[in-house]
């Protein structure tokens, strides 16, 4: 696939793959609808505070853990169309809620729920891979994701116009956020009926469970109870959070630890209900796949996207604080950041496919990142600026490029467990965000840039020893296993 061919849109492919990455693009645009807005907010309600935002904005990263999770079993059940579509729709009434609450608790629950929409990211993977060959899988998921993520930089750019000259007033906030909520629900209906999943005649290659991720060795099954713990488990550093800034009482903290023990251990039954079994009859040599694999790419996703979430939210403060500069051109200078996204992204894919190796482009993004961030620790006030952009830049070249490359690899590790997987590395990501960010509540920037430079080169470990290229990952057809043509078969009877 050439960089040309994302133009010609009479292409089927090329008309899914645009069509996905404006959905994605869209739920990115309504997740982050409130950032912008802030001041406004502020400003027309007179019993909203400050600290209100701090907890909406945790909340907004909340539940997108779990969803992912439970959105990549749906996917590998019912498919990304319906999936999508239906995300898309129903996400649109949190927001709605949002736009017109009238107490903390409505904003609240609402921002909480609307987090679910998150999930949209691993969705978009799942149907980029139904339409594309594994050969050009990277630069399709790359410059998928790229754009979609620019959804949150483009809500923080038209946002506060929007309401400031279509509406004005003191409730135009609550109509922009609405707008982009009817715009969401309009595109889903459409999405539903605009695309399918895969070419016609693509055979929609499902798990045999979807309850928990297939597994092909009862160590993998160890080694995949250790990797779902977190997944669940960080959702406890968020009660605490929320505990300290004193909106949620001892007992309530309580009842939502103990909610998040049980849904670990539900989660824990549900991979031995699955895997049990099959283990036990034995899992046929064709279709084994390394568990190993999808650790070291959750650590990736953990290490890159994490880390992105995580600077974003301290970059500017870290640039004002540091050269003394205004707030608006901190701003406009760590937004650097994030705009690289939209080339750097699909860069990762796109060399992930030229170079006839994605382990070898997985470890070097993976490099990039750790000795990027170790320069960043040591920018102070007496580095000229140019050149602390310059390595802002060059960092984060290596962070969207290694989350790129590591969509490339995914729907190439087990096809039919393309959702989950994705759902489980996409969860990661967020994973990783909370976790940096708690731990920057304990320490400076320069040490924080550090913390983040050990975790992309413990990644980058973590790779070296794991991550294995996957079987087919440049051929015409994903690989078919016994087992799936046995599944196959099963469904047709």
């Amino acid at each position: 696939m050439q960089v040309a061919d994302v133009f010609k849109f009479k292409n089927p492919e090329i008309k899914a793959l645009h069509l996905t990455w404006i959905a994605f693009f869209i739920t990115f645009y309504v997740w982050f609808n409130m950032a912008p807005l802030a001041s406004s907010m502020l400003k027309s309600v007179n019993w909203l505070t400050a600290e209100d935002l701090k907890l909406f904005a945790i909340c907004n990263v909340a539940l997108t853990i779990p969803a992912r999770i439970i959105v990549g079993m749906a996917l590998d059940r019912f498919g990304p169309r319906r999936v999508f579509s239906v995300l898309l729709v129903t996400m649109a009434i949190p927001a709605l809620v949002f736009a017109f609450g009238e107490t903390r608790t409505q904003l609240l629950v609402s921002r909480l729920v609307l987090s679910s929409i998150g999930a949209s990211f691993v969705v978009g993977i799942h149907m980029t891979a139904m339409w594309f060959k594994p050969k050009d899988i990277g630069f399709a998921e790359g410059f998928y994701a790229g754009w979609g993520n620019f959804g949150s930089a483009a809500a923080a750019m038209t946002l506060p116009t929007i309401a400031i000259t279509m509406y004005g007033g003191d409730d135009g906030w609550r109509w922009a956020i609405a707008q982009s909520a009817f715009v969401m629900a309009a595109y889903g209906v459409y999405y539903w009926f605009a695309i399918t999943d895969g070419p016609v005649g693509t055979v929609h290659r499902k798990p045999r469970k979807t309850a928990a991720l297939e597994v092909s060795s009862w160590g993998d099954m160890v080694k995949l109870i250790l990797w779902t713990i977190p997944l669940v488990g960080i959702l406890a550093v968020l009660v605490w959070r929320i505990q300290k800034l004193g909106y949620l009482d001892a007992t309530g903290a309580a009842i939502a630890y103990a909610v998040i023990a049980a849904i670990v251990v539900y989660q824990i039954v549900q991979i031995l209900r699955v895997n049990v079994p099959i283990l036990k009859k034995g899992v046929p040599e064709d279709d084994k796949y390394p568990f190993n694999s999808v650790a070291a790419l959750n650590s990736t996703y953990f290490a890159n996207f994490g880390a992105e979430l995580a600077v974003v939210s301290m970059l500017p403060m870290f640039f004002e604080k540091t050269w003394s500069l205004s707030p608006t051109a901190a701003g406009l200078i760590a937004a650097s950041f994030a705009f690289v996204n939209l080339v750097a992204r699909p860069m990762g894919g796109l060399v992930s496919d030229r170079l006839g190796n994605r382990r070898f482009v997985m470890l070097s993004y993976m490099l990039g990142i750790a000795i990027g961030f170790a320069l960043m620790g040591l920018l102070n006030s007496s580095w000229p600026l140019v050149i602390a952009v310059a390595i802002t830049v060059f960092t984060s070249f290596f962070v969207q490029g290694a989350e790129g490359a590591t969509f490339g690899i995914i729907p190439s590790i087990k096809r039919r467990l393309t959702g989950q997987i994705s759902g489980m590395a996409g969860a990661y990501g967020n994973v990783g965000a909370v976790f940096y960010l708690t731990i920057y509540t304990f320490v400076d920037a320069n040490q924080f840039f550090f913390i983040i430079a050990a975790g992309g080169f413990i990644s980058w470990l973590v790779c070296l020893m794991w991550l294995k290229e996957p079987e087919s990952a440049f051929s015409d057809e994903y690989y078919v296993s016994s087992v799936d043509r046995q599944i196959e078969q099963e469904l047709k009877a």
